[in-house]
């Protein structure tokens, strides 16, 4: 899909900055062209992500959610497209599978509006794979070709590293985040995340070089997993980042590279 830097583009970039830095710096370490596709994808998941929690009105976040299916199914029926900042700059770069990734996306976070508990670890890993899954399914798709399996394991594992480390701020707005929060239980997410992402690693060929910058937001998720693994109670604590200095060479390592 084409992409052009104009004046969405870069309102999308300003919100990842403020909203999401992590994913803007794994998206300023892509090249140029790639960043046109990857700050409207992110910018839309911004906006979807807090959606929930702008307004203690469920209703109110539920409208703001349909809002935005109501949009992706506009670009994934071809026609005209709604103006937005974040929609318009979307529409170039999805298909109608990626518009129909993202509105997947959507429903499940709609979970985030329930405020209920998961039923059980299955119902947690399906919330994982639809949401930081499809984001990075629906990236890489509007990037180039790579094999999906590869990016089913890739979206799950950096999805848990990012809910270990949201946990803390989830528990504070009373949310039970884990279907199971025993040390045992964590440890066993933690590797069962470092299990897919070594799966995925392996098979780094099966993903296209024009694709590969849709799995940049995966490098921190390696020693944030193996923190939660090593010592469970870090993910309540809040104490899974790594080292600025250290994050900020990892990060340079896979731009050189291309090695996410």
């Amino acid at each position: 899909m084409s992409a052009a830097f104009d004046a969405d583009v870069t309102a999308c970039a300003d919100l990842l900055r403020r909203a999401d830095p992590a994913r803007f710096q794994a998206a300023m370490a892509a090249p140029v062209a790639a960043r046109g596709v990857l700050f409207p994808v992110y910018a839309f998941n911004v906006e979807v992500a807090r959606a929930p929690w702008v307004t203690s009105e469920p209703m109110i976040a539920e409208m703001r959610l349909q809002w935005w299916v109501d949009a992706l199914e506009e670009i994934r029926a071809g026609g005209a497209v709604r103006r937005h900042e974040v929609v318009t700059p979307l529409a170039r770069v999805l298909d109608a599978t990626g518009a129909g990734l993202l509105s997947d996306l959507i429903e499940a976070r709609r979970w985030d509006l329930e405020r209920a508990p998961f039923e059980d670890e299955d119902d947690f890993t399906r919330y994982i794979e639809a949401t930081s899954g499809n984001l990075i399914r629906a990236a890489a798709r509007a990037l180039g070709p790579a094999e999906e399996d590869v990016l089913r394991d890739a979206g799950f594992a950096l999805g848990l590293a990012n809910w270990f480390r949201a946990i803390p701020a989830l528990e504070a707005a009373g949310r039970k985040p884990l279907p199971d929060g025993r040390p045992e239980a964590v440890r066993m997410l933690a590797r069962e995340g470092l299990r897919r992402l070594a799966k995925a690693r392996t098979a780094r060929a099966d993903v296209s070089s024009a694709a590969a910058p849709a799995l940049f937001p995966l490098w921190e998720t390696g020693p944030v997993l193996r923190a939660a693994m090593r010592r469970p109670a870090s993910v309540a604590e809040g104490a899974l980042d790594p080292a600025p200095a250290r994050s900020r060479f990892g990060l340079m390592l896979r731009a050189l590279s291309g090695r996410w």
